[in-house]
C-alpha cells in the first residue's frame, strides 16, 4: 500500500486535530465540511474507513517516519554561499 508523504499526513492530522479541538472548546455547531473533507483523506490516506483509525494509523506511521531533510537557507540577494576547503 502507498503511504503519504509525513509532511502532508502530518499537515491533516495537525489540522484535523485543531478542527476538533475548536469543535470541543466552542460546542458542536453546523456541521464542518473542512473537518469532513479532512476526515475522508485521513481515511483514504491510511486505507481505513474510520476517522479514528486513521488517526491511529497516522500517529503509528508518523512515529517511525524518518526525520525530514532540511534544506540549507538560500543566500539573501548579494551574499554568497560560504565555500568549504576540502580537507
Amino acid at each position: 500500500m502507498l503511504r503519504p508523504h509525513p509532511a502532508v499526513l502530518r499537515r491533516l492530522v495537525d489540522e484535523y486535530q485543531a478542527l476538533t479541538a475548536a469543535e470541543a472548546a466552542h460546542g458542536p455547531a453546523e456541521p464542518n465540511p473542512r473537518m469532513r473533507d479532512l476526515a475522508y483523506t485521513l481515511c483514504v490516506s491510511t486505507g481505513t474507513r474510520d476517522v479514528e483509525r486513521a488517526l491511529e494509523a497516522a500517529h503509528r506511521w508518523l512515529a517511525i517516519a524518518p526525520a525530514p531533510v532540511r534544506e540549507p537557507a538560500a543566500p539573501m540577494a548579494g551574499q554568497r554561499m560560504p565555500v568549504t576547503e576540502p580537507a
